[in-house]
């Protein structure tokens, strides 16, 4: 069965020419992330890339940690260490909360490594080249007891456009507006709260304004695009795209190529962005490929605040440089909120990440609830009492408890084989399964397909609540007693179903999946790449037999809910990572 199976996927995967590259927002390296971050990006591109590589295309999976900017340069100063220490640091905090949480990066890279500094200084070259960049004046805040240009996001007033009084320099928390610092009202320094002033450097611009008829057709060319993502787009180009200043006076960052400039960095949201290019460099030698040919799909996973950057200045970049694809899809999520507010560091109020390998608790376990609550079209909540109860009775309740049913019952009334029925013995009700299953797998790739991954995954488990409901129509516990032959013929697609269902859940719960698929005694694994198609095919041998079943998650108890939110809410101390 092993062979022939594997001969399948690879005629699947060789079906399959078409290229996907998929992207997560680099995260700033100024703290350590919570869930709320994971369930913004990381998570969702997560799901979609091992998606994309069962299904058989050539999928590449890239992020990395943006280190560049005032942010990092700030928070490495107030703790005492240079920038390459706090960088070096954080960044391999942020890679160990990623690997265990599965999150399945082809590479994930950082924006301080070399090949990242010369990308970008030859992307820059190239829109130079091609008449998109102007120099002009810009008038920035300025710190006079620290003599140092104060960077936009440690200066903080009241939004202009929605009167948010904490707004930062760049950007409105509550309205996603991306602002000049000099647009804010009562400004202040957010550093030592001493007088502002304002002054003129020289700076280097984008010519937004000139390339506003091209992304207004290519973001109404995307009729699959969440509502949200295009209304915001088209919201920027309507209102007025302007020249967008790309350059800064800081030390620490991307060095401008230009004469005049030398003394300059990239601003942190030009040079960014290109991040995606550098990695898949370091990722693949066919690179080019994923950026330049027409057969390749680009997938931009990211959260609401960045949705501005990712429609409108990441592709005015692309088009400006002229040779690199635009992304197929911006996949913008909304904010996860936690119990009726927001994510709060000094007031501990969230689950943050770097305390969960310390519980007893599955990264499966988080990654089943997380998908749950993506917010992908509104802003959801993570609530503890929600948590519980749908893990122990979506995850537990229905999932494991079909796939333990199962194993178990095979193991003890048939000495762990099972044998292939005969066809003209299926019954209505087993050809009932065969077609529901048929059905939900093409409503699960079509959801995948739309990148709608909490749909998805309601089929999912809305396929083992159907496995649970065929076995107690069946009862096999009492047709075992009269009539074995029938009583194996239910567990033989009861298993068969077990194997779909590890294929299926492997985006989602990549340990659970495998445990399934070791418990069904299989050859190879559930990620496969190519193996998805397979997923319909009930294709168990004459012959075939298990291993012993073991319980795929533990029970979340109620009585263990204010320890494990007491360990979880109490995020790391960034100078206690450097002593």
């Amino acid at each position: 069965m092993t062979r022939r199976l594997e001969r399948k996927v690879k005629t699947l995967s060789e079906k399959q020419s078409e290229k996907r590259l998929v992207t997560a927002a680099l995260p700033y390296i100024n703290n350590i992330p919570h869930l709320g971050h994971i369930v913004g990006s990381h998570l969702p591109a997560d799901i979609f890339a091992r998606y994309c590589r069962s299904k058989g295309y050539d999928t590449v999976f890239v992020g990395g940690t943006d280190e560049h900017g005032s942010t990092s340069e700030i928070a490495a100063a107030k703790i005492g260490v240079n920038i390459k220490e706090f960088s070096d640091k954080l960044h391999n905090e942020h890679k160990k909360i990623y690997d265990w949480f599965n999150i399945s990066y082809d590479n994930f890279s950082r924006t301080s490594h070399k090949i990242h500094h010369k990308t970008v200084q030859d992307f820059f070259k190239k829109i130079y080249d091609n008449g998109f960049i102007k120099q002009g004046k810009m008038k920035v805040f300025y710190s006079p007891s620290e003599d140092i240009f104060l960077p936009d996001r440690y200066v903080t007033g009241k939004c202009p456009k929605c009167n948010y009084e904490d707004a930062s320099g760049d950007q409105c928390e509550r309205c996603t507006s991306v602002l000049d610092p000099t647009q804010l009202k009562n400004p202040r320094s957010t550093l030592s709260g001493g007088e502002i002033e304002i002054k003129e450097t020289d700076h280097l611009f984008l010519k937004l304004d000139k390339l506003s008829s091209k992304l207004k057709k290519w973001i109404l060319s995307k009729k699959d695009w969440r509502k949200q993502v295009t209304n915001l787009a088209l919201g920027w180009i309507n209102e007025g795209l302007k020249e967008r200043c790309i350059t800064r006076d800081l030390k620490y960052g991307v060095k401008v190529p230009l004469e005049g400039f030398e003394n300059k960095v990239f601003y942190v949201w030009f040079e960014a962005p290109i991040g995606y290019v550098s990695s898949t460099k370091e990722a693949r030698k066919d690179w080019e490929s994923f950026w330049k040919d027409k057969n390749s799909k680009i997938y931009n996973f990211l959260g609401k605040d960045n949705i501005p950057f990712h429609t409108i200045f990441w592709p005015g970049m692309i088009i400006a440089e002229g040779e690199f694809n635009l992304p197929e899809k911006v996949i913008g999520l909304q904010y996860l909120n936690y119990e009726g507010g927001k994510f709060s560091k000094s007031k501990e109020r969230g689950v943050f990440c770097e305390k969960l390998p310390e519980l007893d608790i599955d990264s499966d376990i988080w990654r089943g609830y997380l998908t749950q609550i993506i917010p992908e079209t509104n802003d959801s909540e993570f609530k503890w009492k929600d948590f519980q109860e749908r893990v122990n009775s979506d995850l537990i309740g229905n999932y494991g408890n079909f796939i333990n049913r199962t194993i178990s019952f095979i193991n003890n009334k048939f000495s762990g084989e099972i044998r292939k029925p005969l066809e003209e013995d299926f019954t209505s009700r087993d050809k009932k399964l065969i077609t529901t299953t048929r059905k939900k797998i093409k409503n699960i790739t079509e959801y995948l397909e739309k990148s709608e991954l909490r749909k998805a995954f309601g089929e999912i488990l809305s396929l083992s609540a159907e496995g649970n409901k065929y076995l107690n129509d069946n009862e096999p516990w009492n047709l075992i007693k009269t009539d074995p032959e029938k009583a194996n013929r239910v567990m033989y697609f009861c298993a068969n179903l077990g194997r779909s269902l590890a294929i299926l859940s492997a985006p989602y719960l990549p340990n659970s999946a495998k445990k399934i698929w070791k418990q069904l005694n299989l050859e190879g694994s559930p990620e496969i790449p190519g193996i998805w198609d397979s997923a319909v095919e009930f294709c168990f041998p004459e012959k075939h037999r298990i291993n012993k079943a073991e319980i795929l998650f533990n029970q979340i108890k109620k009585e263990d809910l204010a320890e494990i939110k007491r360990k979880v809410s109490k995020p790391a101390n960034l100078p206690e990572l450097f002593r």
